[in-house]
């Protein structure tokens, strides 16, 4: 059996208030889950994070909020509790998930099941208890089973006493565990105002759509799905890719073979489909193995092929591209997600083989090898020396190389790219993964997760990540309007 105390935590924030006979405290809580394995994002519902609005929790401060619905939702109703304001928001998205500087040290995620429940499956719901002024690390277990699903989507459930006593307010955003398997089928949303001991929880599956639209790299990884999605750590297969040389003759240029043919008919899918949509990337820049040194978050918005950021939440101004960090010396990368794959389907000088296939990740993993030298002229290099007053923009053509991984269908799942610098800046290494965005009611789509890149400067190895989050809005036809 596993132990839950280390994945349940409280949620809490202390007020201090005036009232008439002077100053007093008030403690706002709920119950709080950690979503990935190193417990840096915590689930609870989108209730207690708006009535709560921790600044902190177990002491790590909150970077980020996402709410997964809101008084504006399709759906959304006036809902009132025990201990919270009336509010509106639609009862089967009632999620919030933190986003914490730092994962909490010693907690951890367990597994998601996206099978439905039978009826009279036995559950446990774990939760953390309102304990007065000060919060306590406290984990109470009660056993139930599972009686059917509501017409506002939740699940519900009847449970037993636990030590003579019923589930209290404060409960909300708790954990409700399938009994066989541990594994988590609902986060507990409400308990019965008429004393009976039974309470409702929103299904897993509403948590896996919202984690795919905020965050779904690792979205991948925690759900049971056919998303397909490639660990962005992984390094390259096989050694660079050099076509054999060809004496130079006046003849037509020979015929690709079929599946180099599919595969960048498969690249341009990729490029046409993500001619529209709305996201948030995030960065982060550092060197060596060192922590990193500056972060940063732009909203991306393409619209018919266009891309433009705006600093992200409240951000103003629009760029063509990613500002630089106010680092000493360094490097932006932010377009490679659409680069790559349109270089893949578009560059006929771009010389490509398929490899062996191969497994990762218990995936069956198709594997094609790409080279191009200096008068290809495909890929390029652009230095910036910023002088205070004006600066300088050279661009260089360079020879380069890479992997591209799909999966058995040629759907692209990852593109790797080296640069073959000369001067300052040497060894330039980026890898771009996709996965699928699938939602309830949907069709699924093939997006970009996450972005690395890294590149010697002298002798010092900097890098730059990023992940791409919070997908507002992704469609194959977008109709803008103007109004003169």
């Amino acid at each position: 059996m596993l132990n839950f105390d280390k994945t349940v935590v409280p949620i809490s924030h202390i007020k201090l208030y005036q009232e008439k006979l002077g100053w007093g405290l008030k403690r706002k809580s709920g119950t709080g889950f950690c979503l990935d394995p190193t417990c840096r994002f915590v689930v609870t519902n989108y209730h207690v994070a708006t009535f709560v609005i921790p600044s902190k929790i177990k002491g790590q401060k909150v970077l980020h909020q996402h709410l997964a619905t809101g008084p504006d939702d399709i759906g959304a109703t006036i809902n009132s509790g025990l201990w919270v304001n009336p509010s509106k928001y639609t009862l089967a998205r009632d999620l919030a998930v933190f986003e914490l500087r730092r994962p909490l040290y010693h907690y951890h995620g367990v597994g998601f099941s996206l099978a439905e429940l039978k009826i009279g499956q036995p559950v446990d719901i774990y939760v953390c208890p309102n304990t007065g002024i000060k919060p306590k690390d406290i984990v109470v277990k009660f056993h139930g089973s599972y009686t059917g699903v509501m017409m506002t989507g939740l699940l519900a459930f009847e449970y037993g006493l636990t030590d003579g006593k019923a589930i209290m307010p404060g409960a909300s955003g708790g954990i409700v565990v399938d009994s066989a398997t541990q594994l988590i089928v609902g986060v507990l949303s409400g308990i019965a105002r008429t004393g009976e001991t039974k309470a409702v929880a929103v299904p897993v599956s509403s948590l896996a759509d919202f984690v795919s639209k905020i965050e779904p790299a690792l979205a991948a990884t925690l759900f049971p799905s056919d998303r397909g999605a490639i660990s962005p750590t992984l390094a390259d297969l096989y050694p660079k890719f050099v076509p054999p040389i060809t004496p130079h003759k006046l003849e037509r240029r020979p015929d690709e073979p079929e599946n180099v043919k599919l595969l960048r008919s498969k690249a341009q899918e990729l490029v046409d489909s993500m001619r529209n949509f709305i996201a948030v990337e995030t960065f982060e820049w550092g060197k060596k193995n060192k922590p990193a040194a500056a972060v940063s978050a732009y909203e991306v918005q393409v619209i018919n092929g266009r891309q433009q950021f705006r600093l992200y939440p409240d951000g103003k101004n629009h760029f063509n591209d990613i500002p630089f960090p106010n680092l000493a010396s360094t490097f932006v990368s932010g377009g490679e997600w659409s680069e790559l794959p349109e270089m893949v389907g578009k560059e006929l000088h771009l010389k490509i083989k398929q490899a062996a296939e191969t497994i990762i990740e218990t995936k069956r993993v198709k594997v094609f090898q790409y080279h191009a030298d200096v008068e290809d002229q495909v890929c390029t290099w652009d230095t910036i020396d910023d002088f205070g007053l004006f600066e300088t923009r050279k661009t260089a053509n360079v020879a380069c190389y890479g992997e591209v991984w799909t999966d058995e269908d040629m759907n692209i799942l990852r593109i790797s790219q080296h640069l073959e610098l000369q001067g300052r800046w040497k060894d330039y290494m980026s890898v771009v993964t996709y996965g699928w965005l699938s939602r309830t009611g949907e069709d699924r789509q093939l997006i970009p997760l996450t972005m690395s890149a890294q590149v010697a400067y002298g002798k010092t190895m900097l890098w730059c990540r990023g992940r791409f989050i919070n997908y507002q809005l992704f469609s194959s036809d977008i109709k803008m309007t103007r109004i003169d």
